[in-house]
């Protein structure tokens, strides 16, 4: 039985069902709701506007406060679960970020969502959850 479950959860209804799947199956591990913000997100925002460049600082913290937004979700979609998780973000490649913070966290076991806010990138499994499972050093479970 899995002990220490690291969920990666976006805005996507996958991460969310993921999510609730860790609570059912695995409500005494220690469950930890991890979002990646992915500086490519937040630099392809930027660009020449009005002759002055964009201000990076202001848009990570834009993206920082919608990860605090979506791990506040998570934390209340684990309550009504009756489970208490952890949350934490992290800022850089989404598949890399996973496998690192799984390898550097202890972690056991990784539950994923099919397809997250970009996942028609591929048509039977996103590309996120078919890069964690191959380089991922624990077991993997994609909720679809």
């Amino acid at each position: 039985m899995a002990k220490d479950v690291l969920v990666p959860i976006d805005d996507s209804d996958r991460s969310t069902q993921a999510l609730e799947f860790a609570c059912r199956e695995y409500p005494d591990a220690a469950i930890t709701a991890l979002h990646i913000l992915d500086p490519g997100d937040f630099y392809a925002a930027t660009g020449i506007e009005g002759g002055a460049m964009a201000n990076y600082d202001e848009i990570q913290k834009h993206h920082e406060n919608r990860a605090e937004e979506l791990l506040t979700q998570a934390r209340e979609t684990a309550a009504e679960h009756d489970v208490e998780i952890e949350t934490d973000h992290v800022i850089g490649g989404v598949s890399r970020s996973i496998v690192d913070y799984a390898e550097e966290h202890d972690v056991d076991h990784v539950v994923i969502g099919s397809h997250g806010r970009t996942g028609a990138s591929r048509i039977l499994l996103g590309s996120v959850a078919e890069n964690v499972a191959r380089r991922s050093p624990v077991p993997v479970t994609i909720v679809r």
